[in-house]
């Protein structure tokens, strides 16, 4: 991108505006250390030339394997910058898991922090064709110096910015592509919602291989000037103590964070006298949990959404979040919301209950090279979310269920079809399969039903151990059962409501 780019809606833009108006203020505090906006203008785009130097053409991905970092910060606004993609992997995966999403989205450069250059380094050499990898920490001694005059591509509003990686029914990665104007209209829509301002300090825990790592307050933060708060892992105590030390004022996180705040003996005492407001993604907090956090005189922002939107689609205001208990509010400003009834093929008038269908400028495109699926994504222009949702008279949503088997566990997306295959893989198992129940600190756990081979003996512990060594430990069921063959319906299909209503009523006991 030229410094003069026409484009208003691309991201490097933001960083260069914000260096330009206030270069001394804090933009990014991680560890003791401060990196003012000044800096971080800086210091992206001498990367942004440097990555352009070292080979890499725009349109290309660089993907990342780290902790939350300043320098990861820094590397998203180089790729802003320099016409790249950014693309970063859960460092929650095993080495063979790693490896098969960096075949699938082809970087041209992997960078890894010092914590995660090992499973980096397992996973390439799992691969045939590796793509190198260098320090995140000591990116710009590896990659040179070059000239700072050197000018920058054009980019475009509708240009990649972020593939975030999320696996299919199947267990196949897929890549969901995140343009620049999909992260604008996004971060315009949550201003308008949950407005934040140059005097907001925000606690930054969730990941940043989640959308939410970075579209959800912090790209808005810094946008407007305010100040973030990087924790590179979420600890119950270290958090209380930095909302009081740092006066945090806003902070996103999923039901979980917010229970397991709740739940430490520091938290009734803990000074969170400055915390304005929290933000809950990934399923909607039972009324006892919101109740103790307005007990403390924090607002409770509550929504609904998913990567392949950007991930904003529906949002509680805090004023609502007890009147509409287990609600996720309505439609965020230039997002679209409608219900789908599957028996009629057409879209429900008022109130009613359907898939949700999602269109917008927060939208995206598509699958990073994989044309099938985009195109089973989407119905006559609109995004299928595969979720079920009830709409009340007054315009409210209620998620009812997944129409995909997909969970939630910890805020994390679990897809059956992946586990099941691990499973199958166990020399003792003649057959599996996993479905989900609610669980009081992630919110959803898995459930493994397993068959064995006739004439053996099941080893929980060492099926246990086989699933822990090829699935991030959020995967992992939280329990497994032996049965001597799973139900399937007329057709032949493994009856998961059967099998759902089993692990029910098992867990009840």
């Amino acid at each position: 991108m030229s410094e003069g780019t026409e484009n208003l809606h691309v991201i490097g833009r933001w960083i260069e505006d914000r260096a330009r108006q206030t270069p001394q203020r804090s933009a990014i505090e991680f560890d003791g250390r401060t990196m003012t906006y000044g800096e971080l203008d800086a210091t992206s785009s001498q990367l942004a030339r440097a990555l352009l130097h070292f080979g890499l053409s725009p349109g290309e991905r660089v993907a990342t394997l780290t902790e939350n970092r300043p320098e990861h910060v820094a590397l998203l606004f180089a790729c802003a910058k320099a016409g790249l993609i950014l693309t970063p992997l859960n460092w929650r995966l095993t080495a063979p898991e790693i490896a098969a999403q960096l075949e699938t989205f082809e970087p041209a450069l992997v960078c890894a922090s010092p914590t995660h250059r090992p499973q980096v380094d397992h996973a390439r050499a799992l691969m045939t064709s590796a793509p190198p990898a260098l320090d995140l920490a000591r990116l710009s001694i590896e990659l040179g110096n070059v000239s700072t005059h050197d000018e920058l591509p054009l980019v475009n509003d509708d240009d990649g910015l972020l593939i975030i990686a999320t696996s299919g029914t199947t267990g196949t990665p897929k890549g969901v592509v995140l343009t620049h104007a999909n992260c604008f209209w996004t971060n315009v829509g949550f201003d308008l919602a949950a407005p934040m301002g140059d005097d907001d300090v925000v606690l930054q825990v969730l990941p940043q291989f989640h959308v939410g790592g970075w579209n959800v307050q912090p790209l808005l933060a810094w946008w407007k000037g305010a100040t973030v708060v990087l924790e590179p892992s979420f600890e119950p105590e270290r958090v209380l103590d930095i909302i009081e030390r740092r006066r945090i004022t806003t902070m996103m996180g999923v039901p979980a964070t917010y229970l397991m705040l709740a739940q430490h003996p520091r938290f009734e005492e803990a000074d969170l006298s400055s915390l304005r407001r929290v933000l809950v993604g990934g399923a909607s907090m039972p009324l006892a949990l919101i109740e103790s956090w307005q007990a403390r005189g924090v607002d409770v922002v509550q929504g609904y959404g998913l990567t392949e939107a950007s991930p904003n689609v529906l949002c509680l205001a805090p004023e609502d979040a007890t009147s509409h208990l287990g609600s996720v509010g309505k439609p965020y400003s230039y997002v679209e919301v409608a219900l789908h009834d599957h028996r009629t093929d057409t879209l429900i008038i008022g109130e009613g209950r359907g898939e949700i269908y999602v269109k917008g400028p927060n939208v995206f495109p598509g699958y990073w090279n994989n044309s099938a699926a985009t195109t089973a994504a989407f119905d006559d222009g609109w995004l299928r979310t595969g979720d079920v949702a009830e709409r009340d008279d007054a315009g409210y949503y209620q998620i009812c269920g997944r129409a995909k088997e997909m969970y939630i566990s910890g805020g994390e997306n679990v897809y059956p079809a992946e586990v099941e295959q691990v499973l199958a893989a166990y020399v003792d198992v003649e057959d599996a399969a996993v479905v989900a129940i609610s669980h009081p600190r992630w919110g959803e756990a898995g459930v493994a039903f397993v068959v064995a081979k006739r004439d053996t003996c099941l080893d929980i512990v060492q099926l246990t151990d086989h699933c822990r060594s090829g699935l991030a430990p959020y995967k992992v069921p939280s329990e497994f059962r032996v049965i001597e063959e799973l139900p399937r319906t007329s057709v032949g299909k493994i009856d998961k409501i059967r099998l759902t209503l089993l692990a029910q009523s098992s867990s009840q006991k």
